[in-house]
């Protein structure tokens, strides 16, 4: 069992990995094959058409951000101030892994923008990102570390909506946005409305 849920997890980070560099378009079953290092039958054993590769490839994507980044960030931080920061690094496009699923997030964007039958995937994404990202908020309130807004659900829809128009740019190499800059502006909205300093949002995780 083990062995084949390896094999799987080859296969989708191959696709990952193709979308990102060349674009959903030209992705094909046989080049996802030759870069996870298996037969092209065995791509077909877990996936029954290109279409579902790709899907499932952009779910699985996300998830790892999700289910291992955010729950790193839950459990780990010795502050909910501390876990909000890390979230927000998380959320945006660091160079690196966070980079490549930033490209794959805009890669279904511009699908579902033309196909309506991925849409619901695009929801659903969305769902279990603002699911995620308000229970950082929701612990440190809970904690009495963060002062509570009249709406919670709303601050973490106009947060995403930063970090998304914000992430976006500095993705694109806007040379009035890079990462730093996006961080510090998503710092300077969310932190007042949750009574602390913004100075604690705006410092890089990775320069703690």
């Amino acid at each position: 069992m083990a062995d084949r849920e390896t094999a799987r997890e080859r296969i989708l980070e191959a696709a990952c990995d193709l979308i990102a560099a060349e674009g959903i378009d030209d992705v094909r079953i046989a080049r996802v094959a030759m870069r996870a290092r298996a037969s092209t039958a065995l791509v077909h054993h877990y996936f029954s058409t290109r279409e579902e590769l790709l899907e499932q490839a952009i779910l699985h994507s996300f998830e790892t951000v999700g289910e291992e980044r955010f729950a790193e960030t839950g459990g780990e931080a010795p502050t909910a101030t501390a876990a909000l920061a890390e979230a927000i690094e998380e959320c945006l496009p660091r160079p690196g892994h966070l980079e490549r699923d930033w490209v794959l997030w805009v890669e279904l964007w511009l699908r579902a923008a033309r196909e309506p039958g991925l849409r619901p995937l695009a929801a659903t994404l969305y769902a279990r990102y603002h699911e995620w990202l308000e229970e950082v908020l929701r612990r440190g309130i809970d904690a009495g570390e963060f002062t509570a807004p009249d709406d919670v659900p709303a601050l973490t829809d106009r947060t995403m909506a930063l970090l998304d128009g914000l992430g976006l740019r500095a993705l694109l190499r806007d040379p009035t946005m890079d990462i730093d800059a996006a961080r510090a502006q998503v710092a300077d909205f969310l932190a007042p409305q949750l009574g602390i300093d913004p100075k604690e949002l705006a410092t890089s995780v990775t320069k703690m």
